[in-house]
């Protein structure tokens, strides 16, 4: 059948691709992280195959769409206008580069953080295909914003990443500090943020500092509560960390995480919706 029109999802090379007939209709998807096509017309299988060879990587499965989970209608629910799961890394600072002051030393010191922020939030989604969920830019109310929040296997990380200017850097109990610049209390905002998180979706989130392109990274030896990731070396911690969240925890927390409604105070006129609560396994209890 000709006129199909193959159209994206999500983030570009991880959403899904849906098949529309020409008036718009949706005819199938294909899911990427499952090698799945959905076919909601049977007659088209045929035509929905052919549209979507060129995307397809390997050996694929189709049929009818599976059962949709709660965590499932409660995403085909959400208004796309409150859906954070598009937000890019550092897409804040974007907006700020582009209106924001005028002065050389502020916007030289907002692209390093926004060079670093791309960077860890491009290492961080490459962690996908290994059951990990990744979202950028969650306002915090009273914090400002989480520049990453990642859910796995290993359980829920939020994380502030920084540059470190190929300097050395030193972690801290109240303290980060970056070569000879003035020490930063990114240490307590993270363990704040971690904290308001925990609050906003009834499960254990871990703080966790970023340090990219720093010379060295020393961390005092009194600082547990805290992960110190490197591009480097961050898939291996998270990958060698034990396992506490099963898969379909995992999808639901990222689905309730990617609802604004999570994060900001419920409008008057609009009941927040009740959270599920999740408690981590120890390690070593199961699967």
């Amino acid at each position: 059948m000709r006129g199909l029109k193959v159209l994206p999802s999500g983030r570009p090379g991880r959403g899904r691709l849906y098949v529309n007939l020409p008036d718009g209709q949706a005819v199938a998807w294909y899911d990427r992280q499952t090698n799945r096509i959905s076919v909601l017309a049977d007659q088209h299988r045929e035509a929905v195959v052919a549209a979507l060879r060129p995307y397809i990587a390997g050996p694929f499965t189709i049929g009818p769409p599976p059962v949709p989970s709660p965590a499932d209608l409660r995403r085909l629910t959400l208004p796309p206008d409150e859906d954070l799961a598009p937000n890019r890394p550092g897409e804040l600072l974007l907006g700020e580069l582009e209106h924001g002051s005028a002065g050389a030393r502020s916007r030289h010191r907002l692209r390093q953080d926004l060079t670093a922020q791309q960077r860890m939030g491009d290492l961080l989604d490459s962690l996908e295909p290994d059951g990990w969920r990744v979202l950028h830019g969650l306002p915090l109310p009273g914090l400002g914003r989480i520049d990453h929040l990642i859910m796995g296997p290993a359980g829920i990380f939020c994380v502030r990443t920084l540059p470190g200017r190929r300097q050395r850097a030193a972690v801290g109990d109240l303290l980060l500090t970056v070569g000879r610049t003035e020490p930063r209390p990114d240490p307590r905002w993270i363990r704040r943020a971690a904290a308001a998180a925990t609050r906003a979706l009834a499960a254990p989130v871990l703080p966790a500092l970023a340090l990219v392109d720093a010379s060295r990274v020393e961390v005092a030896p009194t600082v547990r509560d805290i992960r110190v990731l490197e591009p480097a070396t961050a898939a291996a911690h998270l990958a060698s960390a034990p396992a506490t969240l099963k898969p379909p925890d995992v999808e639901a927390l990222f689905t309730q995480a990617r609802d604004t409604r999570t994060w900001l105070p419920p409008l008057p006129h609009r009941p927040r919706s009740r959270s599920r609560s999740f408690t981590a396994r120890k390690p070593g209890s199961g699967r």
